[in-house]
């Protein structure tokens, strides 16, 4: 991985921008067939967002930008990413601290039994949530959409607080589609995911991600931004960007709302400091969403007697921010919209990822929209020169 090298840019048959998970599976899936790739990133490493590293002091494996679970139902999903690691399973379960009581999350049967200080069976708790829920009967928002779903006890309690802390947005004026992400179970089952494939790779992502790019076909530049090229406008061979849309265009039609993330790292002389690897917290009154302990997402891993916590809290990104959940109100989708108008006028440029196409992908989407834009569209127009019919992934 050396500096950015003019010549070498001008062989390439495709430049990645971005080495997060959508751009290194389009760069891996491109040399495989013996293309030559460039991937740029203006961070000092790869992996996006999934980047993790050892830390020196304890030896606790650290994800940079919080905390990342793979988990997917697709077995060509896990199939590909199993060339590039082996894997530990892990299974998410997380807490939520309420008014000074824990409660697991996702909201399940144990959950909603210690809500009502009694033993609930399945089909008691269905009907108490029914019961609660049924003031909302058309859900036009996340606050309603929350409240359809687990009714109006539950959503006060572990969502209205989190959220207006995770988005500092009225979750009125927050999509509905936002809070479907989270699961509700009336049996005991705690597992914050259903999939089928659950775990984290083995040795860390970022060795994973070091084998997708351990090739001569790929040459990986970091520490570059993709507009400090002078030749950015005009480049010499076809391009995936996995940036901000809205960036690409120099804000034309104006920025799009994004949340990002800050994390204070804190190391604890104890073995253990929260007894769990994420506890979220519900309260509207302490400022963090959440803390993750890192050395519980690695049990089998002899680590010493010192652990380290992150403190999580979320805000606005500025222009300067790693953007992390796109706030998706109505002017951000008509804006999005204009930019998406914008791209399908490219030649020469692919937009894909959470950044190029405004959506928010865990990371099996974003490897699962990247192996299909490969086949679908950036493989054809390589082999071919078919044209680029679509300039987004989704």
């Amino acid at each position: 991985m050396t500096q950015f090298d003019s010549v070498e840019f001008a062989d390439a048959d495709l430049i990645v921008v971005g080495a997060g998970f959508y751009g290194m599976t389009i760069a891996e899936r491109a040399a495989s067939e013996g293309f030559k790739v460039v991937v740029l990133d203006k961070r000092d490493h790869i992996g996006g967002n999934a980047y993790s590293y050892v830390d020196s002091a304890t030896g606790i494996e650290i994800h940079k930008y919080g905390p990342h679970v793979f988990h997917t139902n697709s077995e060509q999903i896990f199939a590909y990413l199993s060339k590039f690691t082996e894997w530990t399973p892990y299974e998410q379960r997380t807490w939520s601290l309420s008014k000074g009581r824990i409660y697991p999350l996702p909201i399940n049967l144990a959950t909603i039994s210690l809500f009502n200080g009694r033993v609930m069976s399945p089909a008691e708790a269905r009907a108490w949530v029914a019961e609660t829920a049924r003031e909302i009967t058309e859900p036009r928002n996340l606050e309603e959409k929350a409240i359809s779903l687990i009714g109006r006890p539950l959503y006060e309690t572990f969502v209205k607080g989190y959220t207006l802390k995770q988005w500092q947005t009225d979750p009125r004026d927050l999509p509905a589609e936002i809070i479907t992400r989270l699961p509700v179970r009336f049996n005991y089952d705690n597992r914050y995911f259903n999939d089928v494939y659950q775990c984290l790779p083995r040795d860390g992502y970022t060795p994973l991600f070091a084998k997708m790019c351990a090739t001569r076909k790929i040459a990986v530049h970091l520490g570059v931004d993709w507009f400090d090229l002078p030749d950015h406008r005009e480049p010499p061979a076809p391009v995936v960007y996995t940036g901000p849309i809205d960036r690409y265009f120099e804000f034309r039609f104006g920025v799009l709302g994004w949340r990002t993330v800050d994390l204070e790292l804190e190391t604890h002389e104890v073995d253990d400091f929260q007894g769990c690897p994420v506890m979220n917290y519900a309260d509207a009154d302490i400022p963090w969403t959440r803390i993750s302990e890192f050395k519980h997402f690695h049990p089998q891993r002899a680590y010493g007697p010192r652990t380290v916590i992150a403190r999580e809290f979320s805000r606005f990104a500025g222009e300067k921010d790693d953007p992390y959940y796109p706030i998706n109100l109505v002017e951000d989708k008509a804006r999005y919209n204009s930019y998406r108008e914008l791209a399908r006028e490219e030649k020469t440029v692919f937009f894909g990822g959470r950044l190029g196409t405004y959506r928010y992908l865990d990371m099996h989407q974003a490897i699962g929209a990247a192996l299909s834009a490969w086949e679908k569209h950036l493989r054809p127009h390589l082999a071919n020169g078919a044209p680029l019919e679509l300039r987004e992934a989704g």
